[in-house]
């Protein structure tokens, strides 16, 4: 765990093949089973991810904000090793609005992966949404793997 001003990163082994991870996570309809925030409800009927340049919607909940929804611009996509995507807010789906959140694989042997989850919120500039970063917290991101490996031994 690397916690600085304007990042997170947590890691954690799981006892599941790369591929049987990378799967689930490029699966929105799958993404509110691991996520340890609670704020995740739904994907918006999204298909797989695919690549850089994707975009999925997802179905979001926050007590101070009620109902909203994200549009996430897939960054980073690397089969079996790494997916990221930028949140981009309702009224502004095309654009991002800085944060991402990158999940990095490594495979440990053929049964167990290393996962790195990063959320990066550096390239946040919006005075208003830079005073409610880290929106997520250590604790929160480490659920967030926990979850994972129990999604993916379900699967």
């Amino acid at each position: 765990m690397t916690p600085t001003e304007t990042r997170t990163v947590v890691t954690r082994t799981i006892d599941a093949p790369t591929k049987a991870i990378f799967n689930l996570l490029t699966l929105p309809a799958r993404h509110p089973e691991f996520d340890g925030s609670g704020m995740v409800r739904s994907d918006e009927k999204s298909q797989r991810i695919q690549g850089v340049g994707d975009v999925f919607v997802m179905n979001m909940h926050r007590e101070s904000v009620g109902e909203y929804q994200m549009h996430n611009h897939v960054t980073a996509y690397d089969e079996n090793k790494m997916v990221g995507w930028q949140p981009a807010q309702a009224h502004n789906p095309d654009e991002p609005d800085g944060w991402e959140w990158l999940y990095e694989l490594e495979a440990i042997d053929s049964g167990s992966t290393l996962v790195t989850l990063s959320y990066d919120w550096s390239r946040v500039t919006d005075p208003q949404l830079v005073s409610i970063f880290p929106g997520v917290s250590e604790a929160q991101l480490e659920e967030s793997l926990n979850l994972l490996a129990a999604a993916v031994s379900d699967a």
